[in-house]
């Protein structure tokens, strides 16, 4: 009689609790959602100030020129010429795609200029510059 008992102890157990793990899971993805947007402003730039309407987000790609001078898209260092390679990919993928060029205050007219004629040659039509509003 009393190895029917272990028996149906160990039965019991044969299955896995998913309570934690799911909880763990739900947490991670929070965290993700909370701090991926943080990871596209931590290039240092400072926008020059000017009063703007707020461009939505849906359908934009942001291109930085931080005090470098250096072209960041997609959190990576590339040249005008990649950049117009890979605006044209997103621009096949995604027609009504919008590009918003954050440029430091600092920055020569000509450099900003080079990112814009890049986003033209990758033949994306909308093309915003981002400012801070003025205080």
């Amino acid at each position: 009689m009393p190895v029917r008992g272990k028996r149906s102890q160990l039965e019991m157990v044969n299955q896995i609790n998913m309570t934690p793990m799911v909880d763990l899971v739900l947490v991670l993805l929070i965290i993700f959602m909370i701090t991926a947007p943080l990871l596209e402003y931590s290039i240092d730039v400072s926008p020059p100030k000017m009063n703007a309407d707020k461009i939505p987000e849906d359908n934009t790609k942001v291109i930085s020129l931080n005090k470098k001078g250096q072209i960041v898209f997609n959190k990576e260092n590339v040249s005008a010429k990649v950049l117009a390679e890979k605006l044209d990919t997103v621009r096949k993928l995604n027609p009504k795609v919008t590009v918003l060029i954050r440029a430091d205050g600092t920055r020569q007219y000509n450099e900003v200029m080079e990112v814009m004629k890049a986003v033209r040659a990758a033949g994306i039509l909308t093309v915003g510059l981002v400012t801070e509003s003025e205080k």
